[in-house]
C-alpha cells in the first residue's frame, strides 16, 4: 500500500516551510524571510500517534505571476495537490485574507481534495478578528496555529490523520535506502532523478542553482525501496552570495550525512571539477557508498579513445575513491539509466555485506603467507585475527601485536586482498587496529 500524503500549499512567506519543519520534527526546508525560497516539492516523513505519512512542502503560489521560475513552482504545487490525500492551505492569520489566498482557494476547491485551512502566525490565545475572514474561502473551519512557537500543532495533526483513507499504509518502514545525488550545479542531477521517476518532480531549468533544498523522492526498484535526495550543487565560495545559498550548502552536506549511497553526477562536457572533488570527498570521509555518474554523455564528442581517456582523467582526479564504479548516462535520452538502477542495487548489497569471521581470517592468513607484515628494528608485525564489526560501511577490526608496526601501505594491501575476494565495489572499507587486551 502507498503511504498517506499531506501537501502544504499557500502564497509566499506565510510560514509553510516553518510548519513543514515542525511537522517533520527537524529542520529540512530552508526558512527565510525572502519570498520564493522554496521552489521544488520537498518530501519528508512525519508521524503522529504512531501513524506515519509523507509531507510535501511546496513553493509559494502566485497565480498571476508567469515568470519561468514561478511557472515551474505552480507546476510542482499542482502535482503535489493532485497526489495529496490531505491539503494544508496555510494563510497568514495576522495579515488577513488576500486576493491571492482567494485565487488559491478556488484552485483547491476544484481539486476535490480534503483541505484544512491553517491560520498561521497566531501566537496568542485571543483569536484575532481577521481569522473569521477565512470562512469566506468555503473550506471549513480554520485551524489556528503558530508554527514558529509550535502552538496548536497537536490539534492540527489530529485533524490531519483523521482524514487519511483506510487503504493507506501508516506503519513505519525501516527498509528505505537513502541515495543522495551530489555534484556541481547544472550537472543534471534533477533531470536524472526526473527520468528515473518518470515525472517532473524536480524543477529543471538552465539557470544554475535552481535546486536550493535537498529534496526527497520515493522510488521502488527490484523490491528495494529508495529515497532519492536531490541536492543543491556546491559552487565556489566566491559564487555564493545569498544567505539562502549558504544554507543550501549546509543542506547538501546534511543530505550526505543522512544518505547510505551517493551518486556523484559529473557533467560529461566539463569533466571533474574542484567542487566535485570536495563534495565526494565529504561523502568518502563519512563512509558512504559511491557511484560516479558521467551525465550528458550523449552530447560529448567522441572517438574510439574518448571513453578510455575520460575514465583515466576521472580516476586520476578522484584517486581516493578508486573503488567507485563509473557509469556513463544521459538523463535527456535515458541512455544507461536502467544500468544505474542496477548498480544502485549492487552497491547497496556491498554496503550491507557481512563476512563471517572464519572466512575473513582465511583471507588474512593467505595474505600474510603471500606478503609478510612489515618489521622495524628486527621486530615484525604479527596479525592474530580479524573480525567484521559493522556494515554501512563494512568495518573490520584487526588484532595485532603492535599497531605502530602496521604501515598504511600494508593495510592497503590487506584491503585489496579482501576486495579481490568479495569486491565491495562502490563501498569504502574501514579498518581499526587493536592490540590484544584493548
Amino acid at each position: 500500500m502507498e503511504r498517506a500524503i499531506v501537501a502544504i500549499v499557500g502564497r509566499p512567506n506565510v510560514g509553510k516551510s516553518t510548519l513543514f519543519n515542525r511537522l517533520v520534527g527537524r529542520r529540512i526546508a530552508i526558512t527565510e524571510d525572502t519570498p520564493g525560497v522554496t521552489r521544488d516539492r520537498i518530501y519528508a516523513e512525519g508521524n503522529w500517534l504512531g501513524k506515519y505519512f509523507t509531507i510535501i512542502d511546496t513553493g509559494g503560489l502566485e497565480p498571476d505571476n508567469d515568470d519561468i521560475i514561478m511557472s515551474n513552482i505552480k507546476k510542482q504545487a499542482q502535482i503535489a495537490i493532485d497526489t495529496a490525500d490531505v491539503i494544508l492551505f496555510v494563510v497568514d492569520g495576522l495579515a488577513g485574507l488576500t486576493s491571492t489566498d482567494n485565487e488559491i482557494g478556488d484552485i483547491l476547491r476544484r481539486s476535490g481534495k480534503k483541505v484544512i485551512v491553517v491560520c498561521n502566525k497566531i501566537d496568542t490565545s485571543k483569536t484575532p478578528d481577521e481569522i473569521y475572514e477565512f470562512y469566506e474561502l468555503g473550506l471549513g473551519e480554520p485551524e489556528i496555529i503558530s508554527a514558529e512557537q509550535s502552538l496548536g500543532l497537536g490539534d492540527l495533526l489530529d485533524r490531519i490523520i483523521s482524514h487519511f483513507p483506510e487503504d493507506k499504509e501508516t506503519d513505519y518502514d525501516e527498509d528505505l535506502i537513502r541515495v543522495a545525488f551530489i555534484g556541481k550545479p547544472n550537472a543534471g542531477k534533477s533531470s536524472l532523478i526526473n527520468h528515473i521517476l518518470g515525472e517532473e518532480r524536480l524543477i529543471v531549468t538552465d539557470i544554475p542553482g535552481t535546486t536550493r533544498d535537498s529534496i526527497d523522492s520515493y522510488f521502488t526498484y527490484d523490491n528495494n525501496k529508495y529515497v532519492f535526495v536531490d541536492t543543491a550543487g556546491l559552487r565556489r565560495k566566491r559564487s555564493i552570495y545569498e544567505n539562502v545559498e549558504r544554507y543550501s550548502v549546509v543542506r547538501t552536506l546534511a543530505a550526505i550525512d543522512r544518505a547510505d549511497l551517493c551518486v556523484l553526477v559529473i557533467d560529461g562536457t566539463e569533466g571533474v571539477t574542484e567542487q566535485d572533488t570536495k563534495v565526494v570527498g565529504y561523502a568518502h570521509d563519512n563512509g558512504k557508498g559511491i557511484i560516479i555518474d558521467i551525465n550528458k554523455w550523449d552530447i560529448v564528442e567522441k572517438d574510439d579513445r574518448t571513453y578510455l581517456e575520460f575514465e583515466k582523467q576521472v580516476r586520476e582526479s578522484l584517486g581516493f575513491i578508486n573503488y567507485a564504479p563509473i557509469i556513463y548516462t544521459s538523463a535527456k535520452t535515458g541512455q544507461r539509466v536502467p544500468k544505474l538502477l542496477e548498480l544502485l542495487n549492487v552497491v547497496n548489497n556491498n554496503y550491507t555485506l557481512r563476512i563471517s569471521t572464519g572466512v575473513l581470517n582465511d583471507i588474512l592468513n593467505q595474505a600474510v603467507l603471500m606478503n609478510q607484515p612489515p618489521s622495524d628494528k628486527g621486530r615484525r608485525a604479527k596479525i592474530y585475527y580479524g573480525t567484521q564489526v559493522g556494515v554501512k560501511p563494512p568495518k573490520f577490526v584487526i588484532f595485532v601485536n603492535d599497531k605502530e608496526l602496521m604501515h598504511f601501505s600494508y593495510m592497503r594491501y590487506l584491503e585489496n586482498q579482501i576486495r579481490n575476494h568479495f569486491g565491495f565495489g562502490g563501498v569504502p572499507i574501514q579498518f581499526e587496529l587493536r592490540e590484544k587486551g584493548e
